[in-house]
């Protein structure tokens, strides 16, 4: 919380109230002369970084009421300010607040222009706010303050007059449906309580016979008239202020007042400076005095107060994110070390149990490219299944035909043979057969030779088949006699031959 104080500025000096955490204590005075400013400018540089807000007392106030057609935000802003320069062009202290629109069909806005005329008051303390560049949050009127007690006590009245006493005077301010309209000051020259009582009542009387004269009251209409005073002097006020049918007192005490506006010190006494001073310092009134280039450095500070706030979110959120960054590496260096435990204890088992197996007659190298091979058989149709059937429907288109051998490579062995001339592709498989063609012995070799080429044909007419004669029964070549290409030739006339069978893959 920033360090708040309120000066409460009256005509013969000016009292500095320190307010901190609901509770509001008088700091200092200095009294309206030179000695007393020069004071009041060290106690400036004693708290360089303070919140200082004023509030002004005094006699000499001016209060218009004007009306002005419904405008948009900076049309309506020029036209108060043309119209504050009017009225009170001796001061630069002005300030405006709204009363409501009129219900007709322009909707026409009344104001209250008001001003602090007593600006010789006010300019000593100003200037040295100035010089020390402290943040000035506004210059307030006390009048505009009585807005708030009305809405705290629920008075809801169409006109009103709030009486209260401050600084040895009494604050007379009148009000229509919760807004001010009036305010003056009367000194006090008994300050007893029987004195106090008696002025409240010679005060209310004075202002409810100006209204009349004013015909801002009605001559048959009652006027309530609150007064906010100690408890201890309430007794003594009700026996002076007795209600009759122009005036309708109601009273108020400082006790109870305190309570509602959340002012922990209650004021010991019936003046109310230390209740004002509080309302500034927590719920100030829209209506300020103040032109924006004495409230630059309060600007400043509330600036500087956004770009704090702002740090310290950017901060607890880096914190926030370190830390969880920081809990989420913790948490996998765990994990990983819970892992890394239990592979070790899977190792250890692993080993354990392996110690139970019995001995392998071979290596595990060897054991593994077995496996391997079985797999590969297992997988993808590469056993000799098929073409062994292929060659079996050849066969029996060909009875003369007898196989000796049959020397089978699957996909993974495509190492040519010492008969072929090439491998088969990848994936293929392939046959050597070697065999003999028997009619008997009284065949001719044309008959041998037909029986061969049909069994040729017949693997032939597999598409998936292609048959490659390594050896013929006869050599064919032209110009020559037909004889056996192979040297052993039985006495039963059986002829040897030889075939390279490759089977594709089916598509």
């Amino acid at each position: 919380m920033p360090d708040r104080r309120i000066l409460y500025v009256s005509p013969h000096q000016i009292a500095v109230f320190h307010w901190q955490a609901g509770t509001v204590s008088n700091d200092a005075s200095f009294e309206s002369s030179n000695h007393g400013v020069a004071a009041f400018r060290e106690y400036l540089t004693n708290h360089p970084h303070s919140i200082f807000s004023i509030l002004a007392n005094l006699p000499e106030e001016g209060f218009q009421i004007e009306t002005i057609p419904f405008l948009q935000r900076r049309d309506r802003d020029a036209v108060i300010t043309r119209k504050l320069s009017q009225l009170f062009y001796t001061t630069p202290y002005t300030a405006s607040l709204s009363l409501g629109y009129e219900k007709t069909r322009r909707k026409d806005e009344k104001l209250l222009l008001a001003a602090l005329t007593g600006q010789a008051t006010l300019e000593p303390w100003v200037d040295a706010l100035r010089e020390a560049r402290i943040a000035l949050t506004g210059i307030y009127s006390l009048p505009f303050i009585g807005e708030m007690l009305l809405s705290k006590a629920r008075i809801t009245d169409e006109r009103c007059i709030v009486l209260t006493l401050q600084d040895q005077s009494i604050r007379e301010t009148y009000f229509e449906n919760g807004k001010l309209h009036f305010s003056r000051l009367s000194q006090l020259n008994n300050t007893s309580i029987v004195g106090i009582a008696q002025s409240f009542a010679a005060e209310a009387i004075k202002l409810q016979q100006y209204l009349l004269s004013q015909r801002l009251i009605a001559r048959n209409q009652t006027l309530r008239a609150l007064i906010v005073a100690h408890p201890q002097a309430l007794p003594a006020i009700e026996t002076s202020c007795i209600s009759t049918e122009a005036l309708n007192y109601q009273f108020l005490s400082t006790d109870e007042c305190s309570h509602q506006l959340g002012l922990k010190n209650a004021p010991a006494s019936s003046h109310i400076d230390t209740l004002f001073a509080h309302v500034v310092a927590t719920k100030a009134p829209v209506a300020q005095f103040a032109k924006e280039p004495l409230r630059h450095d309060y600007h400043l500070w509330q600036l500087r107060k956004v770009l704090y706030g702002l740090g310290t979110i950017a901060l607890i959120g880096c914190l926030v994110f370190s830390c969880r960054q920081f809990y989420s590496a913790y948490s996998h260096n765990s994990e990983a070390s819970d892992v890394a435990e239990q592979a070790q204890l899977a190792r250890q088992r692993y080993e354990d149990i392996a110690r139970t197996f019995p001995p392998i007659p071979t290596s595990n190298e060897t054991l593994r490219q077995i496996m391997n091979r079985y797999t590969e058989l297992e997988s993808g149709g590469s056993t000799p299944e098929l073409l062994f059937l292929d060659i079996s429907k050849g066969l029996a288109q060909a009875p003369a035909i007898d196989l000796d051998s049959i020397d089978w490579k699957g996909p993974a062995a495509t190492t040519a043979t010492t008969n072929s001339t090439q491998a088969p592709p990848d994936g293929n498989q392939r046959a050597l057969l070697k065999g003999t063609v028997n009619l008997g012995s009284r065949a001719t070799p044309r008959q041998l030779l037909t029986a061969f080429e049909d069994f040729v044909e017949a693997l032939r007419s597999n598409p998936l088949l292609a048959v490659k004669v390594t050896q013929q029964p006869f050599d064919t070549d032209s110009g020559k006699a037909l004889r056996s290409g192979s040297a052993n030739v039985t006495e039963t006339g059986a002829r040897p031959f030889a075939l390279e069978i490759t089977r594709r893959k089916a598509p």
